[in-house]
């Protein structure tokens, strides 16, 4: 798909990094980006949540199934959930929106309402969010999962 996707758009090559020690990888592994159409302006939120102990495995699924749901929403290219390797209780929601609209429309679901409640209980302290605009990838194609994206 990305081959195909490549072919359709204009193309730039981009060569070898150089450091002080000479190439980082050979010439012949040039790969090729397209920077025209397709361009994806979009907010990148990292919500950053600590639960209580024991809590990690409900938290966990809980948030699994609203990242589920809220990967098939319109205006959402991904949705990852993360936990912190060596502490269980933090974890970060990646969220990807297409569009300004799409974070009030998320906020508006019922799988969202669901995880807010269901999880509310389980917080050692209020989530806190940042916003983030993306730099790279600067295509959707970069981003979106696609319907036939195999996520689990």
């Amino acid at each position: 798909m990305w081959r195909a996707a490549l072919s359709r758009c204009a193309h730039r090559t981009v060569g070898p990094s150089m450091s002080t020690s000479g190439p980082i990888y050979a010439s012949s592994h040039l790969r090729t980006f397209s920077s025209q159409n397709n361009q994806a302006d979009y907010l990148c939120v990292h919500v950053f949540v600590s639960v209580k102990p024991g809590t990690e495995e409900d938290f966990k699924q809980a948030s699994l199934a609203n990242a589920r749901a809220s990967s098939l929403e319109e205006g959402i290219a991904r949705f990852d959930v993360i936990q912190q390797e060596d502490d269980p209780k933090q974890f970060v929601l990646v969220e990807v929106y297409k569009n300004a609209d799409a974070p009030a429309a998320h906020k508006g679901t019922n799988h969202y309402a669901e995880w807010r409640k269901r999880v509310e209980h389980m917080m050692a302290k209020p989530r806190h969010a940042i916003k983030y605009k993306n730099l790279f990838p600067a295509t959707s194609d970069g981003w979106d999962y696609g319907a036939e994206a195999k996520l689990e």
